[in-house]
């Protein structure tokens, strides 16, 4: 069953790339007694994810931030060194971007989608969510793919 909203946030890790090299976050470290924005995409440099949904983010940053919330992050089912360039191509580099390379973090809140048709294998759907102290408060998931209608950085801050 997908997550809603009063759920806490199940236990797994993100890949992070620091300045010594990949390591590991665990929810915990990302969630844990903060108020978090947390975007997901089907996938880092897609067409609607880079053109659309993160310039989204980027453009309400300091907004959403002036309302409280500490961290933004934007998580996706992409490698590690993926979602590093494309932190640095969207000069995205004050914000998490975490990678969830196998799909654990999207399969542990049934978030995922089927994208082997396209050749994506397993994606996660574009939402975004509120999260404080590792429990969803807010949670807003795109019915269409290629849409970014309910989860961009606008309607977070309209949400705080």
């Amino acid at each position: 069953m997908p997550i809603k909203v009063g759920d806490k946030l199940p236990e797994a890790k993100f890949r992070v790339m620091t300045s010594d090299g990949p390591t590991w976050k665990s929810t915990d470290d990302v969630f844990k007694g903060k108020k978090v924005a947390l975007f997901a995409v089907p996938g880092a440099y897609t067409g609607t994810c880079h053109k659309m949904h993160v310039p989204s983010i980027l453009q309400k940053a300091d907004a959403i931030k002036a309302k409280g919330v500490n961290t933004i992050a934007v998580t996706s089912v992409n490698d590690v060194f993926v979602m590093d360039a494309w932190t640095k191509a969207t000069l995205a580099d004050k914000h998490e971007f975490l990678a969830d390379g196998n799909g654990d973090f999207a399969k542990a809140i049934d978030m995922t989608f089927d994208g082997s048709g396209n050749g994506l294998g397993t994606r996660s759907r574009r939402y975004s969510m509120l999260v404080e102290d590792g429990v969803v408060k807010k949670l807003n998931i795109e019915e269409a793919p290629g849409k970014v209608e309910v989860s961009g950085g606008d309607a977070m801050l309209k949400q705080l």
